[in-house]
C-alpha cells in the first residue's frame, strides 16, 4: 500500500473529507480533529496495512504510524483535505477541556519545528564524537589538527537553528493561529536582528542592552521561546482582526505594515521582557525539581513523567526543551525521560514473554522493539495500561533509571529521540553511561512484570486481548473523564421521579423476575441512551422496549409504559435498530404520553439490569432526575 492509498483510506474511514476540522503530527502519530468522532472507524483503521494503532485523546484521533512514514501520510493527508481544514461548513466540535486544548495548541506549534532541532542536537553529537581526542588519536591526530574551517562549518550546523528560534516559533504560530506564516517569520526575525544586542553578549557581559525611556532595557532574544510565542499569538490574531476592518485596496500594504510595527513594539518594550523573566523563572524551577539532591529528581520524573503521555500533555515539555538547549545547550530532560520509555518495552517484553496467547505475544513482542525505537504508543496503549500492573512496573523502572540519570549528570545535545536512537544525542563520554541507566531501566521493569506485574489470569477469556486498542482507550477515558465512562454510572433515560421496582403495578418487574433495577414516573416523551453501548434488541412491531449491551459488558432493558406491548407500535416512534452502536443522551424511542394514556396503560419505565456482569451497583431511587444529566444507577467495581 502507498503512502497516497493509505492516506486515502484513513480520510475515508475517519468520515471524509467533510468530517475532517484539521490534521496535524507528531513525531509518531497522525493527530486528526472530527467533526463527529462517531463517523470514525475504529476498528478498519487498526486493521489498515503500516498502522500499528489508533485512539482518541484530548480532542484528537490519533493514528499510530511511526516516524518517516507519519510526516509522509500527513502530506498526502494535506493534499486531499485541502490545507487540513473541511469546507464542509459545518460546525465544528470541540474536544476536550479547556487545560487539553492549550497543551494541544502547545503542540501544534512546536511539533514542526521539532524536526531542525533533532538535526541540531544530532549534529552537535556528531561533532563532539569527532572531537574526542580518543577517536582523533585513532588517525594519529589531536584536537589540535582539526582544521578552523571546519569547525566553522560544524558552527553552522549546530548553532543557526537555535540562533534564529524566535523567528521558527513565531512561523509556526503564525501558521497555526490562522495569520500570515510570512509576516510571522519576519517578526520573529526581528527579535534577534543583528543590530540589537545579542542576548548572549549581554548575558556574558561583552555587550549592553539598549536603553529606551531610561527604564526600559532591550536586547534580542536568541534563545528565547516564550516571547517569541506569545507575540506570535497576538500577532496572528491582530493581523486577522485588521483584515476583517482594512479595505481588500489596502489590505497588501497596510496590513502587513501595522502587524509588524505594533508586533514589534509589543514584542520589544512590553511582552519581551516580562515573558524572558517568566521563561527564566520557569527553567530554574524545572532545573532546580531535575537537580533535587540524591537524585530525587530524577526518580520523580521518571516515575511519573511517563503519566503525561496518557493525559496527552507531554507536549508541554517541547518548551521546556527547546528553552534548555537554547539557553546552555544541554537538555537534561531526555536522558531522565528516555528511561520511562525503554522501561515500557521491558514491561511489555515480559507480558510477551510470559502471555500464553498468541494474540498477546503477536502484539507485545513488536511492541517493545517499537518502544525501544521510541515509539511507546503501542506498548502503553496496546498492552500495559490494558492490564495496568505492567505500566506501574515500568513507572518503577523508569524511576530507577532517571535515578541513576541524575546522579550520572547525563544531558543530551537534542531532543525527540530515545531509546536506541536516542545514542546519537550521547556520542560523547556520556555514551558509557547512557547505556547503563537505560539497560538498568528495561531490566528492572522486565522483572518487576514478570514477576509480579502479569500472569495469564490477567488475559482475557479467550487466552488474549480481545482489542487492545479499544481497551486501552477505554483506560485512558477512565484516566480522563472517569465519571462520564460507562463503567461509572448510567444516566437517566427520562426525566421525572426514580422508584423501587417492587412499586411497580407488575408482577414480573417488580419481582425483578427480569433483573433488578428501578422504574421512572416519566415527564417526557423521548426515550435516551443512558450509557454508550450497542443495541441488541428491538420490540419488532410494538417498539415499547429495548435491550443494550452497554460497553462494560452489562446488559440493560428500557421498557416503556406496562402492558404497553398491546399497543401495537401505536404512538411509539423508534430511532435506533439492532446492531446500532448508541452514545449516552443519543435518542431511542419517542413516544406519545397522551396516546399510553388513552389507551389505559401507565407511563411506568422500567430500567432492568438482565445482566450485570459480575459489576457491583447501587440504585439511586426516590429521587427526581433530568433526562442527560442524573445519575440513576451508579457502578461500584468490575469482576
Amino acid at each position: 500500500m502507498t503512502d497516497k492509498e493509505l492516506a486515502e483510506q484513513i480520510v475515508d474511514l475517519v468520515g471524509g473529507k467533510g468530517n475532517i476540522s484539521s490534521v496535524a503530527h507528531c513525531a509518531t502519530r497522525l493527530r486528526i480533529v472530527v467533526n463527529d468522532k462517531d463517523k470514525i472507524n475504529n476498528d478498519a483503521i487498526d486493521d489498515l496495512d503500516k498502522t500499528k494503532g489508533s485512539f482518541f485523546n484530548s480532542g484528537q484521533y490519533q493514528i499510530i504510524l511511526g516516524t518517516g512514514l507519519v510526516n509522509r501520510v500527513y502530506d498526502e493527508t494535506v493534499k486531499i483535505t485541502g490545507e487540513s481544514s473541511s469546507s464542509s461548513g459545518e460546525e465544528k466540535q470541540v474536544y476536550g477541556n479547556a487545560f487539553q486544548r492549550a497543551i494541544r495548541m502547545f503542540s501544534d506549534v512546536f511539533v514542526p519545528i521539532i524536526p531542525v532541532l533533532v538535526a541540531t542536537g544530532l549534529f552537535m553529537g556528531v561533532r563532539g564524537l569527532l572531537t574526542q581526542e580518543a577517536v582523533l588519536g585513532v588517525f594519529g591526530l589531536t584536537p589540535a589538527d582539526v582544521p578552523e574551517a571546519f569547525l566553522t562549518f560544524t558552527t553552522i550546523l549546530t548553532d543557526t537553528a537555535f540562533a534564529f528560534l524566535p523567528a521558527l516559533v513565531c512561523w509556526s504560530t503564525f501558521k497555526n493561529f490562522g495569520g500570515n506564516p510570512v509576516i510571522g517569520i519576519v517578526l520573529g526575525l526581528m527579535l534577534v536582528s543583528p543590530s540589537l544586542p545579542s542576548a548572549y553578549d549581554v548575558g556574558s557581559g561583552d555587550a549592553q542592552p539598549l536603553m529606551f525611556f531610561n527604564f526600559i532595557q532591550v536586547s534580542g532574544y536568541q534563545g528565547s521561546v516564550l516571547p517569541a510565542f506569545i507575540t506570535g499569538i497576538c500577532g496572528a490574531y491582530f493581523e486577522r482582526w485588521l483584515r476583517t476592518w482594512v479595505p481588500d485596496a489596502l489590505d497588501l500594504i497596510i496590513t502587513p505594515f501595522l502587524t509588524l510595527l505594533l508586533g514589534l513594539v509589543v514584542a520589544l518594550f512590553i511582552l519581551g521582557p516580562i515573558l524572558h523573566g517568566l521563561e527564566n523563572v520557569i527553567l530554574v524551577v524545572v532545573r532546580s525539581l531535575l537537580f533535587l539532591p540524591f537524585g530525587i529528581g530524577g526518580l520523580l520524573y521518571g516515575s511519573f513523567g511517563q503519566l503525561l503521555g496518557i493525559f496527552g500533555i507531554h507536549h508541554i515539555l517541547n518548551f521546556l526543551e527547546i528553552s534548555m538547549l537554547a539557553n546552555d545547550g544541554w537538555n537534561y530532560l531526555n536522558p531522565i525521560g528516555t528511561c520511562g520509555n525503554v522501561a515500557q518495552a521491558g514491561a511489555v517484553l515480559a507480558v510477551a514473554l510470559k502471555a500464553r496467547s498468541n494474540k498477546t505475544k503477536q502484539i507485545a513482542y513488536p511492541a517493545s522493539l517499537s518502544a525501544l525505537l521510541g515509539i511507546t504508543e503501542p506498548a502503553v496503549f496496546g498492552v500495559n495500561l490494558v492490564y495496568i500492573k505492567p505500566y506501574v512496573m515500568a513507572m518503577i523502572g523508569g524511576g530507577v533509571g532517571g535515578f541513576l540519570a541524575s546522579i550520572f549528570h547525563l544531558r543530551a545535545t537534542g531532543m525527540a529521540i530515545t531509546g536506541i536512537p536516542g545514542t546519537l544525542l550521547y556520542l560523547n563520554e556520556q555514551l558509557p553511561l547512557y547505556i547503563l541507566v537505560n539497560v538498568v531501566s528495561f531490566g528492572v521493569a522486565l522483572v518487576l512484570t514478570y514477576l509480579f506485574g502479569f500472569n495469564a489470569k490477567m488475559e482475557g477469556t479467550d487466552g488474549g486481548v480481545a482489542n487492545p486498542n479499544e481497551v486501552g482507550e477505554q483506560a485512558l477515558e477512565m484516566y480522563e473523564n472517569p465519571k462520564e465512562h460507562p463503567i461509572a454510572k448510567l444516566i437517566a433515560p427520562l426525566s421525572g421521579k426514580t422508584l423501587e421496582l417492587a412499586k411497580v403495578a407488575d408482577p414480573v418487574f417488580s419481582s425483578k423476575a427480569l433483573g433488578d433495577g428501578l422504574a421512572i414516573e416519566p415527564t417526557d416523551e423521548v426515550l435516551l441512551a443512558p450509557a454508550d453501548g450497542e443495541v441488541t434488541v428491538l420490540m419488532d412491531g410494538s417498539n415499547h422496549a429495548v435491550g443494550l449491551k452497554l460497553d462494560n459488558g452489562a446488559e440493560l432493558l428500557l421498557h416503556i409504559g406496562i402492558d404497553t406491548v398491546n399497543m401495537e407500535g401505536k404512538g411509539f416512534t423508534p430511532h435506533v435498530k439492532v446492531g446500532d452502536r448508541v452514545k449516552t443522551g443519543d435518542q431511542l424511542i419517542t413516544f406519545s404520553a397522551d396516546e399510553i394514556k388513552k389507551a389505559g396503560h401507565p407511563l411506568t419505565t422500567m430500567v432492568i439490569l438482565t445482566d450485570p456482569n459480575g459489576i457491583d451497583y447501587e440504585l439511586l431511587e426516590g429521587k427526581d432526575v433530568i433526562a442527560g444529566d442524573d445519575e440513576i444507577i451508579r457502578f461500584q467495581k468490575v469482576q
